[in-house]
């Protein structure tokens, strides 16, 4: 994404080569640093023994992912689940998924959020983990932990976009502010936003005035929703889900990913009953 052009997603490279990491000093935080993937490890993320993700190789706007309620009876009919019953859906969700039951608790009230302030939106917190899979492993990458307060520790931050091969060059945009390199600009944070997306798509999700951290998974599912429904409309439409991943990220591969760690997830969930 060129820094003049309109957001067209924050995960927006192509990389090429074996995956290694390498720990660097971020913003003052020793930060963990994907520094290279190859296109089929950046397809194919770490699975979780546990938890098995059949890959489907579904056309692009020809079917939508399985959708699954936010806890007992927690669909869109009903009033909004308490907090403590969103915690409870999170911790039983997380035995089935092997998704941190933090995370699940950020992107079932991401899904919430929009949901009272774009019902015609009808994004899933199924979608948002299955792009948190592919981006991220849920916040997990590198050893990565997330803490009660949603931070990431330590901060997943990703190859300089240096234009080099297989990768498209954007220079600095944000003075390293967010992601610590002054030349060249980096993805941050659990659903890798670019620094100009972020600038744009940033949400502070629990509203208490400080400035959005993309380090944290409650502002990066929220950031993440608004970003998506912003750019498919309708999510529940095969049309619009395909539409809005895509615009994350322009790999028919990658859709097909988000798409069958979605659908797998809402599947499990929906099991749990």
């Amino acid at each position: 994404m060129e820094p003049s052009s309109p957001p067209r997603g924050p995960h927006r490279r192509r990389v090429v080569g074996p995956l290694f990491i390498v720990i660097v000093l971020v913003a003052g935080l020793v930060g963990v640093v994907v520094l290279d993937r190859s296109e089929e490890s950046a397809r194919r993320p770490p699975a979780d023994p546990a938890f098995e993700v059949p890959q489907q190789q579904v056309l692009p706007r020809s079917a939508v992912p399985q959708a699954a309620a936010i806890a007992p009876g927690g669909d869109r009919t009903t009033v909004r689940p308490t907090t403590a019953a969103v915690r409870d859906w999170a911790t039983t969700v997380s035995e089935k998924t092997q998704i941190p039951s933090r995370t699940l608790v950020a992107y079932a009230e991401a899904e919430l959020a929009v949901r009272a302030s774009a019902p015609e939106c009808g994004l899933s917190w199924t979608t948002l983990a299955g792009v948190g899979r592919v981006e991220s492993h849920h916040g997990r990458y590198g050893g990565t932990t997330i803490g009660d307060d949603g931070r990431l520790s330590p901060p997943i931050v990703g190859i300089p976009l240096d234009g080099s091969e297989g990768v498209k060059a954007i220079p600095d945009t944000d003075d390293g502010r967010l992601d610590g390199d002054v030349e060249w600009d980096r993805a941050v944070g659990a659903m890798q936003f670019l620094p100009t997306t972020w600038s744009r798509w940033g949400a502070r999700a629990n509203g208490d005035g400080e400035a959005p951290d993309p380090q944290n998974i409650d502002d990066a599912a929220l950031s993440a929703a608004k970003y998506l429904c912003a750019s498919g409309g309708d999510l529940s439409s095969a049309d619009g889900w395909w539409r809005a991943v895509l615009t994350y990220n322009r790999s028919v591969a990658y859709g097909q990913d988000v798409f069958s760690g979605a659908d797998a997830y809402a599947k499990a969930a929906r099991e749990l009953g």
